[in-house]
């Protein structure tokens, strides 16, 4: 089985050794480099290819913008971002600039390891705080104030969210996606499950939070 092969992007000493121990602990997992900045990351020679690139954006040596510096120095290796709480204004902007999956440092190291696994395969996984903090449009006061249970949103599912939150029916976005009605309504009814929703205008939210669709786009159209 081919491992994964990650890059640590961190400044802090202590979580970029935590997290080295736990992926050197995983035969899954090939650790390629632990960096300490920006720059560093950039300078890396190209032929190391990781599959993922675990950063904390907001450590001394990063930025926000660092997310898309490293995106374009490597395209094809996904995001996962573990960080401290952030608003959900820059939750958004990191999601925006090609972060694919978010955690918060407070996570465990069950959470920590799925994310791993699902993120190198192009799937969404964030935490639960961070999809509430999205949510209510907040930054919660204490780390307690959020259930930090995972959900992991499939590419398909993020499909179906974006369909609907540009007001298409379930009819409409099957026919987009080549699916059947009962299928979209299969989806529908799990993605409402993982995200903790009972209705559409939630959902458009989600999607306007995560970028999926601009603010122009809204649909928000009777709970269902």
């Amino acid at each position: 089985m081919k491992k994964i092969k990650i890059i640590i992007a961190d400044s802090n000493f202590l979580s970029r050794k935590g997290l080295a121990l736990l992926i050197n602990e995983c035969s899954d997992f090939q650790l390629l480099e632990e960096l300490k900045s920006t720059s560093e990351v950039i300078a890396m020679d190209d032929i190391l290819d990781p599959d993922l690139i675990i950063i904390d954006y907001t450590s001394a040596n990063f930025n926000i913008d660092s997310i898309a510096l490293i995106k374009k120095k490597f395209p094809k290796s996904q995001l996962l971002a573990i960080t401290l709480v952030q608003s959900n204004r820059i939750v958004a902007r990191a999601f925006h600039l090609g972060v694919v999956s978010h955690l918060l440092k407070e996570c465990d190291q069950d959470e920590i390891m799925e994310a791993i696994h699902k993120t190198a395969k192009g799937e969404k996984f964030v935490c639960g705080r961070i999809v509430e903090a999205i949510l209510n449009g907040t930054k919660p006061t204490t780390i307690s104030d959020y259930n930090c249970d995972g959900i992991n949103v499939s590419e398909r599912e993020m499909e179906v969210i974006k369909l609907i939150a540009e007001g298409l029916s379930n009819k409409e976005v099957a026919d987009k996606l080549f699916l059947s009605t009962h299928t979209v309504t299969t989806h529908r009814k799990n993605i409402m499950a993982k995200l903790g929703l009972n209705n559409t205008a939630g959902l458009v939210l989600f999607a306007v939070r995560e970028n999926l669709v601009s603010p122009e786009h809204l649909a928000f159209t009777s709970p269902n």
